[in-house]
């Protein structure tokens, strides 16, 4: 397939038209649909790791893009050095107030 690829989801109404939950980040022009039923959540029978999956898929759909893990590695070594630097200063600061004995 050529061109962007996205996931959306949506209702086939009865008169066969289809209403999407978002609109779609693609630019205007022609487009190939393919339609898969699923099976119509149950009140109250999501449970945390179906939320947590379907929630992130939405949100890929949306266009928004999640961290890689040597980003998260970055940052997490980031505060880390930072953690180093306040141990650093703070302890210079406490022998600095110490009374000198002599």
């Amino acid at each position: 397939m050529n061109g962007n690829q996205i996931v959306l989801h949506g209702r086939l109404k009865p008169d066969g038209t289809l209403e999407l939950d978002s609109k779609p980040p693609l630019p205007e022009g022609p487009v190939e649909i393919l339609i898969r039923s699923v099976a119509r959540p149950q009140p109250g029978a999501e449970n945390w790791w179906g939320y947590l999956q379907r929630a992130r898929s939405d949100l890929e759909a949306a266009g928004h893009r999640f961290r890689t893990p040597a980003e998260i590695d970055a940052e997490i070594e980031e505060l880390r050095s930072g953690d180093e630097r306040f141990e650093r200063d703070r302890g210079e600061a406490s022998r600095q107030q110490r009374p000198q004995h002599g």
